[in-house]
């Protein structure tokens, strides 16, 4: 958190880039007023770096075109029927919107939009305080009539008109608050929390794009877990994620099991730091992330008390795969996504067999050929599900991960792993066997994929000689 006299000498330095002087001369001319607002305003108070330029006008959309449009090398209509012109200005994209005072009738999300005439009445509509500070141009006046600044001082979360009031108007802000809580580190105001709570049903009402989008951006952030808390203290996870608090598993005095929900907040923060480790200046990447989070939800339905006092979870890696996959398509995600996410999950227990006895070459080959194209991911999330305390097994668990990654690189630069086929194409059964495509064809491909997977390469006429052999005794 920047100082007062730090934001203003930051907000200063950002009213006099060439970008946002030559349009706050433009609009002055123009006889309309213009000022940046939210996030640029927000972020000069905390130290981040003002990556959007974001600005409100009582100027119309077409005037704010007819402005804008001799400046820009580009401009393009993202939402004219709600006020808002984007448009790139000295290499620089920006949004400018007109002051707004959105209507709801309470029937349906979609507000009706009444544009307004002072910054003030706009600042009202916004989401939070903390983003509902402007700074009026080029004056160089800070406008905060709801006390954003003393909310980011205490590093808190409120709404500028009563919390159930700005909910009720939007459902998807009480998601926003979770995600805000989670990339500014703040905590939410007790209007807040109790409106949430309240409230959780309304999140029904947004759709599932919106509540998808939402949740993925909560996830991208650096460390998601306190938003991920706030989300399922308040009921909401329970309306979008059901999963997702179904993990919080009740331990009884005579049975007892690590804590499945803490365990997987857990694992999402260190797959978060292997990430950051592995691919440093990358995006987040969601797959991983999603992987994470849920690759424990299939433990709820196959929790098994047994005698003695312990407890088991069989095939909850296979049940929480396809709950994951049931889930994911009804937030929308794309079938890429859903089919990445939910194979890591049911994966992610493979290698555990590894620490049980030494794999065999082909055992370690199909681990790879299974996890395909999320290997990768897979060796990133195994690395993260380790979160045992005891010392000396989470060393052995490491030490057996380095090994097997060792193997996979040294069978890779052997026998072109990443690339697994066998010895002969389906063209080249075709051709020795002299049938044509088919369900032999298949099965003759899987028999040399097998031999190649225990074996190694065999070259072409092993492969062709064994082809043969197999051929004439298959029906025998």
């Amino acid at each position: 958190m920047q100082s007062v006299a730090q934001a203003v000498e930051r907000l200063d330095a950002l009213a006099a880039t060439d970008t946002v002087d030559v349009l706050a001369r433009a609009f002055a001319a123009a006889g309309h007023e213009l000022a940046l607002v939210g996030g640029p305003v927000r972020d000069a108070f905390l130290g981040r770096p003002v990556t959007d330029l974001d600005f409100t006008t009582d100027a119309r959309p077409d005037a704010v075109l007819a402005i804008v449009e001799p400046l820009a090398s580009s401009t393009w209509d993202v939402g004219r029927q709600f006020g808002t012109i984007a448009a790139m200005v000295r290499g620089e994209q920006v949004e400018i919107t007109t002051y707004r005072s959105d209507v709801y009738d309470g029937e349906t999300r979609k507000p009706e939009v009444t544009f307004g005439d002072t910054i003030e009445a706009d600042l009202l509509r916004r989401d939070f305080t903390v983003n509902a500070m402007a700074l009026r141009l080029p004056q160089r006046e800070l406008v905060d009539v709801h006390g954003g600044v003393e909310d980011l001082l205490a590093q808190r979360l409120a709404t500028p008109q009563a919390a159930r009031v700005s909910f009720r108007d939007d459902p998807l802000r009480m998601m926003r608050a979770a995600r805000f809580t989670a990339q500014l580190g703040f905590t939410v105001s007790e209007d807040v929390r109790d409106a949430m709570t309240d409230l959780a049903d309304s999140i029904e009402n947004i759709s599932a794009e919106r509540v998808r989008d939402e949740l993925v951006k909560l996830l991208d952030t650096d460390d998601p877990v306190e938003g991920i808390r706030l989300l399922v203290d308040s009921g909401i996870a329970e309306r979008i994620l059901p999963e997702l608090p179904a993990m919080k598993l009740e331990i009884d005095e005579h049975h007892h099991h690590k804590d499945v929900y803490e365990h997987s907040l857990t694992v999402l923060t260190q797959a978060i730091g292997y990430e950051a480790e592995r691919h440093p200046g990358d995006a987040p990447d969601t797959v991983l992330r999603l992987a994470a989070l849920l690759h424990d939800i299939g433990k709820p339905a196959t929790r098994k008390l047994e005698p003695g006092g312990a407890v088991s979870f069989h095939h909850h890696d296979l049940v929480g795969s396809k709950l994951a996959k049931k889930r994911l398509r009804a937030l929308r995600f794309d079938n890429d996504t859903i089919a990445s996410v939910s194979r890591l999950i049911e994966l992610h227990l493979r290698f555990f067999g590894y620490t049980e006895g030494a794999w065999t070459d082909a055992a370690v080959r199909r681990y790879v050929r299974d996890a395909g194209d999320q290997l990768e991911r897979l060796h990133e999330l195994t690395r993260s599900d380790v979160t045992t305390r005891n010392r000396r097994k989470a060393d052995r668990l490491g030490f057996a991960y380095d090994d097997l990654e060792a193997r996979i690189a040294v069978l890779a630069e052997q026998e072109e792993l990443d690339s697994m086929r066998p010895d002969l194409s389906g063209d080249d059964i075709m051709r020795i066997l002299g049938i044509p495509p088919g369900r032999a064809v298949g099965e003759a491909y899987r028999f040399l994929l097998e031999a190649r997977m225990d074996e190694g390469p065999l070259g072409p006429e092993d492969a062709e000689a064994r082809l043969r052999t197999w051929w004439a005794t298959r029906d025998a």
